[in-house]
């Protein structure tokens, strides 16, 4: 999908069916043939879990219609009171958004971070001030084997919408570290123990800031980032997400 819609936009929307002729629009999730490029099929658009209200008041985890009212605190945050200052999650990980987020970090199809942005946008709480838009950090060698950072791509894109001001490099990785998949608590915060740092203190120092990323699985990689932001002197700490996995449905991406 990605060639398909730069040619689109490179020539013109007035010739464009001639492109959908010629690559006819496909559901990027399923490959189900859709009625223009850039959307998903409904069977797709359907299996989105878009999280919805009541939610936990302070890491917007949903409760369900049966679950307790607005202002409630879930049970991982009663046990551990979180860092950060809300979550925002264009969707909860299923088989379809699983699917989108592996086209796009491993299909490399970086047209889709516009879709994805539009759905973490909806999400987005007011702030009192224009936020801050900083994506997680790529070490720069794997930033180099991929090519791009895909939160920084759907951070460009939150911040055409409005969101905020982007800052694409106000993190960095000062160190590689494994993969995180399969490890405890413990040996997640040891991996990531100084592996990210600020890069420009005053900048961050007394804003609000949102901080994006593709999924949120364990939790771990944001802590440390939100841990460093809140060093440097960030007033608030915003996690924004397209996918979110809960705790008991953890996986690997």
């Amino acid at each position: 999908m990605g060639r398909v819609t730069t040619l689109r936009r490179a020539i013109g929307e007035g010739v464009a069916p001639l492109v959908d002729l010629v690559y006819p629009p496909r559901c990027p999730a399923c490959g189900e043939g859709i009625g223009e490029q850039g959307g998903l099929c409904v069977d797709c658009w359907n299996d989105l879990a878009i999280p919805g209200d009541p939610s936990c008041a302070l890491c917007q985890r949903p409760f369900g219609e049966s679950g307790p009212d607005e202002g409630s605190i879930c049970a991982p945050c009663l046990g551990s009171p979180p860092v950060h200052d809300g979550i925002a999650a264009g969707t909860l990980y299923t088989d379809t958004s699983r699917k989108l987020v592996l086209a796009l970090k491993h299909g490399r199809r970086i047209a889709l971070a516009p879709l994805l942005a539009r759905l973490i946008a909806a999400r987005i709480p007011q702030a009192e001030d224009e936020r801050l838009i900083i994506p997680v950090p790529l070490h720069r060698w794997r930033l180099w084997h991929r090519g791009f950072n895909q939160a920084a791509l759907l951070a460009g894109e939150l911040a055409k919408a409005g969101c905020g001001t982007l800052m694409v490099d106000g993190l960095r990785r000062t160190k590689r570290t494994p993969s995180l998949g399969g490890m405890g608590a413990k040996a997640r915060a040891r991996a990531l123990a100084g592996a990210i740092a600020v890069s420009w203190a005053d900048s961050v120092k007394g804003r609000h800031i949102l901080l994006v990323d593709d999924v949120l699985t364990s939790g771990a990689t944001s802590t440390a980032c939100v841990k460093a932001l809140k060093r440097a002197g960030a007033k608030t700490v915003v996690i924004a997400c397209f996918a979110r996995v809960l705790d008991e449905a953890r996986v690997h991406t």
